[in-house]
């Protein structure tokens, strides 16, 4: 096995033991990422710096000071930002933006050794479900590189699932972190609301994004929340919950647990390779002492319909601070105040972002906020109420993560409605602020990863954890 394929963990324990450089690391992976660069998965690489560092790394592990995640080579999706670095979200209005401070997740995974290796590409501020609509080009599945790696993290799902980085931070406003997961046949975890500071990331829909990490393990992705999770006094919406040791809850038993499998995720349009895994998975569990439990979650079908009318609300409201006048593109061809945000809006932003802007503008206008927005708003609590109930009922809810896996690229392109209803099994979870987790459970006919979603109370990550890593090393799937 190459070493660019192995967890965290065991890379730490060659490097602990000095069979294993930090250095020779990194350049294994900017190696990997110059022979997949057809995969378009970063939008910058940080060559020179991750060398830099690894070798100041490579000084603390030998002087016995290294920290929590010394050597682990991540990637940083292109929406959070980072000091003295571009951060374009994909687009063009901000092609030029480097920002002059760093985002709390940032500064905490670089107090903890690890070692920054490039910004990977994303749609358009975070608008989409395949990666495409960014404007550096659209990012490919390693699987197969006909098909999209989904999104909107497509690109930090398709570098962990290539080998380009070893983890990867993403964010999730509707799925985009499972949902890519579950394509690239990676590990990815949406936390709690609250649970990661979202300071330092750029909005999308702020009631509903989130910060969260993907990787080829559980016991990485378990380590890589404890890194970031936390309190955040710059962030009003953090949580001052205590941040419990996720190693705690790995190589646990699942006997006795109650597991819940909502009948509403397993109806008409998921697909029938997909819908087997999960019974393989929900089968084994039950062998291994846990008991399933059917139950119903009856608002979920109005789930697509309230989160797009929320989430463009709130985009259409985050996005008119770019405008031309204080940072990111400006359009050369105004000639007075008027045009120039016009031109620099109609030239800067992609026909996905304008689509989400125009939507969200009419929902919220006069004569219309209360026949949509409010409406959508009342839906999100009837939904969150329904989570709230069966959760009381059951520790976890075990669903897919999409009800296929990855579609070819340009195929939903120019279908906005079909494009949104990839993301019907995971926003849901967003408008009611629940932890999520997507773990690769089988493969395909053709060979493309098969996601399995894990669902659980406010702040239980530890039982995603949980239940995942018992599926993963027991090969449940």
């Amino acid at each position: 096995m190459h070493l660019t394929e192995l967890a965290y963990t065991q890379l730490r324990r060659k490097l602990d033991r000095s069979e294993l450089s930090c250095e020779k690391l990194v350049d294994l992976y900017i190696e990997n990422i110059h022979e997949q660069e057809s995969l378009n998965a970063y939008i910058t690489v940080f060559e020179d710096n991750a060398r830099q560092r690894a070798i100041e790394i490579d000084n603390r592990i030998a002087g016995g000071q290294a920290g929590m995640l010394a050597g682990m080579v991540v990637a940083i999706k292109d929406n959070i930002v980072m000091k003295g670095v571009p951060t374009t979200c994909g687009s063009k209005i901000l092609s030029n933006f480097v920002p002059p401070y760093d985002a709390t997740v940032i500064r905490k995974l670089l107090e903890q050794d690890a070692i920054l290796i490039g910004k990977t590409n994303l749609d358009e501020f975070a608008m989409g479900s395949s990666t495409e609509t960014s404007n550096f080009g659209a990012t490919r599945n390693p699987h197969d590189a006909d098909r999209v790696p989904g999104g909107s993290s497509g690109g930090s799902a398709s570098a962990v699932a290539a080998g380009l980085c070893c983890g990867a931070l993403g964010s999730d406003t509707g799925g985009s972190i499972r949902q890519p997961a579950s394509f690239c046949g990676v590990v990815g975890l949406k936390p709690t609301y609250g649970r990661v500071s979202r300071f330092g990331l750029v909005a999308f829909a702020s009631s509903l994004d989130q910060i969260g990490p993907l990787s080829q393990t559980v016991s990485d992705n378990a380590l890589l929340l404890k890194s970031i999770a936390g309190y955040d006094p710059n962030d009003s919406t953090c949580a001052n919950v205590a941040v419990p040791d996720y190693g705690s809850f790995l190589q646990q038993e699942v006997r006795g647990l109650k597991i819940g499998k909502p009948v509403e995720y397993f109806s008409q349009g998921l697909d029938p390779e997909i819908n087997r895994a999960i019974e393989n998975v929900l089968e084994s569990l039950a062998r291994r002492g846990a008991e399933i439990v059917e139950v119903s979650l009856p608002n979920l079908e109005y789930a697509i319909s309230a989160y797009y009318i929320i989430a463009t609300a709130e985009a259409s409201s985050n996005l008119e601070r770019f405008d031309g006048a204080r940072y990111g593109f400006r359009s050369a061809g105004a000639k007075n105040l008027e045009e120039m945000y016009v031109k620099s809006r109609s030239e800067g932003f992609g026909p996905e972002v304008k689509r989400r802007i125009m939507l969200g503008t009419f929902v919220l206008s006069s004569g219309y906020y209360d026949a949509y927005y409010r409406k959508a708003m009342q839906v999100r609590t009837l939904i969150k109420n329904d989570f709230d109930r069966v959760l009381e009922q059951v520790d976890c809810l075990i669903t897919p993560t999409s009800p296929t896996t990855a579609f070819k690229l340009e195929e939903k392109l120019d279908d906005p409605l079909q494009m949104y209803l990839s993301d019907i099994y995971t926003v849901s979870v967003n408008l009611a602020g629940l932890p999520a987790l997507s773990l690769p459970c089988a493969k395909d006919h053709q060979g493309l990863p098969v996601g399995i979603q894990f669902i659980a109370k406010p702040f239980d990550e530890g039982m995603l954890f949980r239940i995942a890593d018992h599926v993963e090393g027991n090969h449940t799937c």
